[in-house]
């Protein structure tokens, strides 16, 4: 059984749009429920044979959760900045006054906050994934997910160290080992998930990503012989060298780049391939990395015409107004002003609904559409499951910004 997307580009350039609206006019209050509206639409456009899955979350659950995330959060991090200006660690200096002792301290004291705050950043991850799958359902039966989210910190925290101690060579067994962690916690009504497979096999995934990493070094090295004054002269040793490793960085940041896409793909194909739902249906999912990059390279392209254009119209009437505010008093010009700012934010509501169905839905419709069930029958002889209780929104996932719109 094969699945298919089957939302439409109006439709969801329509909705994005209307509910962005409504998200500027609510002062950013009603983007729990866009988001809840945007979630609806998508997860019943895709279709696994003849059947839609339903998203039955609410926008009050998302605003409840953010508020309770919200309120735990100021008083945490007003904790932390407590302990630090107790020990004398300040964010907020003057970098024109300060010592180079307050500098140090203003570091240090950005990066203590990000490492407390990170934990909250693991935990909202978790539990942005449990709500979306306590909140889904197909032919009637709920998904569903296990507590577990401070277990995953640690994890995360563990295979992160090791991660950058080994200068990434192990990224490919925490990307597999935290996988793993979550989906065998995952379920359909009675039947459990399986994340099978070894991490090892990873390893092809991230071809690119080595070959980005050398390309840098190597570009580095040439940065630096270049650059070393030839013997008995202050000159550089060739400055051509020096250019060559240039060109040669931006090529390797480039390659950096399609090789974190690459991976990406390989590594969720070769995941969701490995995944079985109870002891009889398993997955197949072949996305293409190159289908990926050419979808968000034509739709970052296409989508920087149509902002151009979009925020070229604000201009052109703002330039037009400019007269006016000549003999203008300063109720006018107030009236302007504001007038200018809602169509600048128009203009970025139109450019997020074009990101929608330029790149995000596309992009989604390829993950999909290339995932088949294997023994779709067996789906028939699943029972429903009791029904969660303690799942709260993703209180922490939207008040850190990571919630996402999908």
């Amino acid at each position: 059984m094969a699945l298919r997307y089957t939302g439409e580009k109006g439709p969801l350039f329509g909705l994005t749009l209307k509910t962005g609206l409504l998200t500027v006019v609510t002062l950013g209050l009603y983007r729990f429920w866009a988001k809840t509206r945007i979630r609806k639409y998508i997860w019943s456009s895709v279709n696994a044979g003849g059947d839609t899955f339903e998203y039955t979350g609410t926008g009050l659950e998302k605003l409840l959760g953010f508020l309770v995330a919200i309120v735990f959060l100021a008083v945490y991090l007003g904790i932390v900045q407590m302990v630090l200006f107790y020990f004398g660690l300040n964010i907020m200096i003057d970098p024109e006054t300060a010592e180079p002792a307050q500098v140090i301290g203003q570091i240090s004291a950005i990066y203590i906050s990000f490492f407390a705050v990170l934990p909250f950043l693991l935990y909202a991850v978790y539990r942005a994934r449990r709500y979306k799958m306590a909140r889904t359902r197909f032919r009637g039966i709920r998904l569903g997910m296990e507590k577990g989210a401070w277990g995953y910190v640690a994890r995360a925290l563990l295979y992160g160290v090791l991660s950058v101690i080994s200068l990434g060579l192990l990224t490919p067994l925490m990307t597999f080992r935290l996988e793993k962690y979550m989906a065998d916690r995952s379920f359909y009504g009675s039947a459990r998930v399986h994340q099978n497979g070894r991490w090892t096999a990873l390893y092809p995934a991230m071809k690119h990503l080595l070959i980005g990493i050398a390309i840098l070094l190597v570009s580095a090295g040439l940065m630096v012989w270049g650059a070393v004054p030839s013997p008995g002269s202050y000159e550089p040793r060739s400055v051509i060298v020096i250019i060559g490793g240039g060109v040669g960085t931006f090529i390797g940041y480039l390659w950096l780049i399609i090789g974190s896409v690459y991976y990406g793909v390989r590594s969720f194909g070769y995941l969701m391939s490995h995944k079985t739902l109870g002891d009889e249906i398993a997955f197949v999912s072949e996305p293409r990395a190159g289908a990926v990059v050419k979808i968000f390279i034509l739709g970052v392209l296409l989508l920087s015409v149509l902002a151009s254009v979009a925020f070229g119209v604000v201009g052109a009437l703002g330039a037009a107004f400019i007269p006016l505010l000549m003999d203008a008093g300063p109720t006018t010009m107030i009236v302007l002003a504001l007038l200018g700012a809602l169509g600048y934010v128009v203009a970025l509501v139109v450019t997020q609904a074009l990101s929608m169905i330029l790149i995000t839905q596309p992009i989604l419709a390829h993950y999909i559409d290339t995932i088949r069930v294997r023994n779709p029958e067996a789906l028939n002889r699943i029972a429903q499951r009791e029904a969660e209780t303690g799942v709260d929104a993703e209180g922490f996932a939207d008040a850190l910004d990571i919630g996402g719109a999908i």
